[in-house]
């Protein structure tokens, strides 16, 4: 496991970008659970991720769509706050785009934490000592 402290949203999306150029051409733990409270910056993170992978999508926040998918598959970005049931999650299409072998950074990975693959990359993101600073800790792979 490792730990990062950013600064700002900059410094957040920075982290993102270094996790997106780790993932291009991976083959395995393709898929990013992000673990943290309201407003500690995982979509940040997710715009950095799809700029290190080379997409160039403006990425916003999946809340009310619950996915979002740039670069022709490349990137599907998940928000799992409303699942609650295993039937929510099948309606997503979160297994149909796992299958694809496209990279998925799903928001509010608590709520779907049994169907997430052994290989999944975790990163948790909490409030650092000061408003703008962020504690990341990134597990299952090296940046």
């Amino acid at each position: 496991m490792q730990t990062f402290v950013t600064k700002g949203a900059s410094g957040t999306r920075a982290l993102g970008e270094r996790l997106g150029a780790a993932l291009r051409g991976r083959t395995g733990g393709r898929v990013v659970a992000l673990f943290g409270g309201m407003g500690m910056g995982k979509t940040v993170f997710v715009t950095g991720v799809a700029a290190g992978m080379g997409l160039c999508d403006a990425v916003c926040s999946p809340t009310f769509a619950i996915v979002n998918v740039y670069g022709d598959d490349a990137l599907c970005h998940f928000d799992m706050y409303r699942v609650q049931t295993w039937e929510d999650l099948l309606s997503t299409g979160f297994f149909e785009y796992l299958d694809a072998g496209s990279v998925l950074c799903v928001e509010w990975s608590e709520n779907i934490e049994n169907a997430l693959p052994a290989d999944a990359v975790c990163v948790t993101l909490r409030q650092g000592n000061a408003e703008d600073e962020r504690v990341v800790t990134v597990e299952g792979i090296e940046l």
